[in-house]
């Protein structure tokens, strides 16, 4: 799951909360996961499905689905940030997010401002994609390779 760069509007209750902060860990593989999350929220299936769906129509989620491990895929991941104009951080975050191989993005306050991760079929998937969002944008992206992994649990709560 990510969020996009840009504004919204749309108000967020706590229904919405307790979902994104539920769909961030440990998604029930059944039948009816969504039944098994509105459960645990004291809601219904349909609801959670269409708040979900609608946060994606709102703008306030770009992306819902699993993240799979690349490397263990054969795949390949790295880190990547770039420098990119305040001005233009709003049409950069939608043509970098554009790209199907990017996990997810997200802006720092740093001079390199833009950060996400690039998970691709292969490793030479990495620098192709690379120099395509670098064509995009007209921004350098710097690699960052992994060197060595660790786990942290990623969650964001909100």
């Amino acid at each position: 799951m990510r969020t996009t760069g840009r504004n919204t509007s749309r108000y967020m209750d706590q229904l919405d909360r307790s979902i994104i902060n539920s769909l961030q860990h440990d998604f029930p593989v059944c039948n009816s996961p969504f039944a098994r999350i509105a459960d645990e929220l004291n809601s219904d299936e349909t609801e959670i499905i269409k708040r979900v769906q609608q946060m994606l129509d709102d703008g306030l989620l770009t992306r819902f689905g699993p993240m799979y491990n690349a490397v263990n895929l054969g795949g390949a991941l790295s880190l990547c940030a770039m420098k990119v104009p305040a001005s233009r951080f709003d049409e950069v975050t939608e043509k970098v997010n554009a790209f199907a191989q990017v996990a997810h993005n997200y802006q720092r306050d740093h001079e390199m401002n833009m950060w996400f991760v690039l998970a691709t079929e292969t490793e030479a998937d990495i620098d192709d994609t690379l120099a395509a969002i670098e064509k995009a944008t007209d921004l350098r992206v710097y690699n960052m390779p992994k060197e060595k992994e660790f786990f942290v649990g990623l969650h964001f709560p909100v």
